[in-house]
């Protein structure tokens, strides 16, 4: 697949069939994403994948969480600043109305919205998830380097046919995903990623991204 075609296709999928996921597909993917780049090469990302039994357990447990109004655990790093430029937020808002107004949610519609944002914990009827993580002494700019990894494998999955999401939100039960990954004391949970094959009355319209004159100034 030709990589600009690779990049306009990729989006967040949050609807997927239930069509297994093939295991040589995902070893293709990180076996090839293990190239991609990072400082000194020291390569910080920690991925589990997660599917079958293991998944499914998964998911009860952290629906069954929030079924019962737990709101998850000790959160271990910030989203967002606490004060979010203009620019941003009004960029946020308008990926909410993909996500939500299209579905009828408004954005005062606490429950419409608590209801939407639970499909997580299903991973969007995929039978596939990633788990980042990385270790805890990691400055910011290899948390940049787990960051291009997850874009090289997001890629690569579209090169296979298949589509994904990336998932900060499963950091709020982290300890819940750690009951099924069992990660060394060192290490946290930066995201999941849902994995599979997209049911096309899912697929979203894309959100309207910034003009290349807001976010890149070419100096002579």
């Amino acid at each position: 697949m030709d990589v600009y075609h690779a990049v306009r296709t990729r989006q967040s999928i949050r609807g997927f069939t239930g069509r297994p996921v093939p295991r040589e597909a995902l070893r293709r993917v990180l076996s090839a994403a293990a190239d991609a780049p990072s400082g000194s090469n020291i390569q910080p990302w920690n991925v589990c994948v997660v599917s079958g039994d293991a998944l499914a357990v998964l998911k009860k447990t952290v629906a069954a969480r929030v079924a019962a109004g737990d709101s998850g655990d000790e959160r271990e790093f910030a989203t967002y600043p606490p004060e979010l430029d203009p620019l941003y937020r009004e960029r946020m808002a308008a990926a909410g109305e993909v996500i939500y107004g299209r579905r009828g949610v408004q954005r005062g519609d606490a429950a419409g919205r608590a209801r939407i944002r639970a499909e997580n914990w299903s991973c969007f009827g995929a039978g596939t998830a990633l788990f980042y993580y990385v270790d805890r002494d990691m400055p910011p700019p290899r948390w940049a380097d787990v960051g291009i990894h997850l874009q090289t494998v997001m890629l690569l999955l579209r090169a296979e046919g298949l589509h994904s999401c990336t998932q900060e939100v499963w950091a709020e039960y982290h300890r819940s995903v750690a009951g099924v990954t069992t990660p060394p004391p060192r290490r946290l949970l930066f995201c999941g990623m849902s994995i599979g094959f997209a049911d096309p009355a899912s697929v979203p319209p894309r959100p309207r991204r910034a003009p290349l004159a807001e976010t890149v100034t070419f100096l002579d």
